[in-house]
């Protein structure tokens, strides 16, 4: 199996004609006639790109990664984290702790979609017209991932639709633009990429590398997009800037080609789907020891990952940190005073928590979503391959000293994994079985899954109203089939993508977010050791005020003289800061 990895240095891609800016012609360089030609020219174009998309945001050494921001703020989980980490547990609040929090969201996002727009500006120098129409659409894929980020993070943004041609287009500001218009550019991006891209058919990741955008991604992503536009705009079709539109029929029959025709499919385990389930950790994990001997253990790059964001493994802290799965280390249990080696995450002792391993304890399980879950299906297996119950080791809350909102649940699918009982760090499989240390920030290198198949499923059920595809995943975990619903569906939806991004928007698009979130007020919970109820009674209300749209960071709104606008709900800054506990 082929692995993209994303190490090219950023290649200055804004290709302009020597006429605009010099008398003479440049012969020997790089320029907008004569690169990219070659394959080589090609992979450092579009890795460029993949790099600003996909790894930009971790160089700020934080969470400013929509998939994090949107599983934070989303009625699953608490910000969590320790006593001086006011930035998660605000986010959770829909309230700030920084002045310029989210600013790496936004300033890699628009790296992105300056080095797509360069880029976009030369395609046709691709001569080979399969190259050029897979390289297209995962220049558009990126383009309108960036833009689809910014406008669910900010609503209203500015907008730049290509590649500054003149020093004066490049020293004019781009204009704010309301979320909904850029939403028209973000259509004509993913129906072209729709279109043009290659059928590639699942090969084990033979004929592209693992974690590079496919034409089952980019429709994936289309039914994502369309169903939150249609859903929180209350709108029946998605509109192109040329007048037209996506309608219900065309994502359907999209969705429907990506399950007949991708070669994508569920895996027969849904635990093979998460790192802690691999052949080095399974032996010592009861959980999953059954899954040696089924041959169904982890592995990367399976048949039902559409879209994964791929990692470096390092073995020791560098200044390439933001290249290894920083989801895992931010995402992963927190534990006392830094000590990595406390005895919790060694094998077969009474507060084991082995495999899963130490960070900084964002993002704990809010326990509202637990109790929903035994509730309405109570033999769902899902529940304990997603969450790991710590109440049942011998963990005593108050050895937590300086953890708050700790509710004694921890997620399964984003926290690093060990390979051994104790301070080995070689979280990638492929040195699960070495005898390194390596270091706990450093060493996880698991993919992140973006898009999978299971979800596609999903969308297809709600799209066309039909519970077929949504039984086929409740038949993957030994579930009875079920009449369609929109309840159903929701529910389904909840369970199976538990902690993967995606339920923050789909309370925003099926207008149930503010009586959702109101849920987690009350809640048991952990602040240095002391039980407490969560006592945030505004959840309803701060929703309600902003739409679940984020803080514009004051630096954007400084360096625009004034011309952008702050977004509603967030005009009090002292009212809407979260000085921590």
């Amino acid at each position: 199996m082929k692995k993209l990895f994303i190490l090219a240095a950023a290649v200055i891609l804004a290709f302009t004609s020597c006429d605009d800016f010099l008398d003479s012609q440049d012969y020997t360089g790089k320029n907008s006639t004569n690169f990219p030609t070659t394959n080589e020219d090609v992979d450092k174009m579009v890795a460029a790109v993949y790099k600003s998309c996909f790894y930009g945001p971790f160089q700020g050494n934080n969470l400013e990664q929509y998939f994090s921001v949107a599983n934070i703020m989303s009625d699953d989980m608490f910000g969590g984290a320790g006593l001086g980490d006011p930035w998660w547990q605000a986010l959770d609040k829909l309230m700030y702790a920084q002045t310029n929090q989210m600013q790496d969201l936004w300033t890699y996002a628009y790296e992105t979609i300056a080095r797509a727009n360069a880029a976009l500006g030369v395609i046709d120098n691709i001569a080979d017209e399969e190259t050029r129409n897979q390289t297209k659409g995962e220049l558009l894929f990126m383009r309108a991932y960036s833009y689809y980020y910014l406008v669910l993070a900010f609503n209203n943004v500015p907008f730049i639709e290509k590649a500054p041609e003149t020093v004066a287009e490049a020293q004019v500001a781009p204009a704010q633009v309301e979320g909904k218009e850029i939403f028209k550019y973000i259509a004509d991006d993913l129906y072209e990429a729709t279109s043009i891209m290659p059928s590639y058919k699942y090969d084990g990741w033979q004929k592209l590398p693992f974690g590079k955008v496919t034409r089952w991604a980019a429709e994936a992503f289309l039914g994502r997009a369309f169903l939150f536009y249609t859903g929180f705009y209350g709108e029946p079709s998605w509109p192109k800037t040329d007048g037209s539109a996506i309608d219900k029929a065309y994502v359907t029959a999209a969705l429907k080609d990506c399950i007949d025709n991708s070669g994508h499919d569920l895996l027969s385990d849904y635990r093979s789907l998460w790192a802690y389930s691999n052949q080095y950790t399974a032996k010592d994990y009861d959980y999953v020891t059954d899954m040696l001997d089924a041959g169904t253990c982890y592995q990367e790059g399976n048949k039902e990952v559409l879209l994964a964001i791929n990692f470096q493994y390092q073995s020791a802290w560098s200044n390439q940190l933001h290249l290894t799965n920083q989801y895992g280390l931010f995402f992963g249990i927190r534990c006392d005073g830094n000590n990595q080696d406390d005895d919790r995450y060694h094998v077969g002792t009474p507060t084991s928590v082995y495999p899963f391993s130490t960070g900084w304890g964002c993002g704990t399980v809010a326990t509202n979503l637990v109790n929903d879950w035994k509730r309405i299906e109570p033999d769902d297996p899902r529940r304990d391959a997603s969450i790991l119950d710590m109440s049942k080791t011998a963990l005593d809350p108050g050895t937590f000293s300086d953890a708050v909102e700790l509710t004694m649940y921890h997620q399964k699918k984003i926290t690093s994994v060990r390979s051994s009982g104790g301070t080995n760090y070689s979280w990638s499989i492929d040195a699960m079985g070495s005898d390194g240390n390596g270091n706990y920030q450093a060493s996880n290198c698991t993919p992140l899954t973006i898009f999978r198949f299971a979800d596609v499923l999903l969308m297809y059920s709600e799209l066309a109203q039909d519970a077929t595809t949504l039984n086929r995943v409740r038949a993957r975990v030994g579930l009875p089939a079920v009449s369609y619903s929109d309840e159903a569906l929701r529910n389904e939806r909840r369970w199976e993508l538990a902690f993967e991004g995606s339920r923050w928007d789909d309370l925003r698009r099926w207008g149930i977010a503010a009586d959702a979130l109101a849920k987690q007020n009350g809640q048991v919970m952990y602040n240095q050791g002391q039980k407490v109820n969560m006592s945030f009674s505004n959840y309803a209300e701060r929703y309600n005020k902003t739409k679940g749209f984020y803080r514009i960071p004051k630096a954007q709104i400084d360096l625009s003289g004034g011309t952008y606008k702050q977004n509603a709900g967030w005009e009090d800054d002292a009212a809407n800061q979260f000085a921590g506990y």
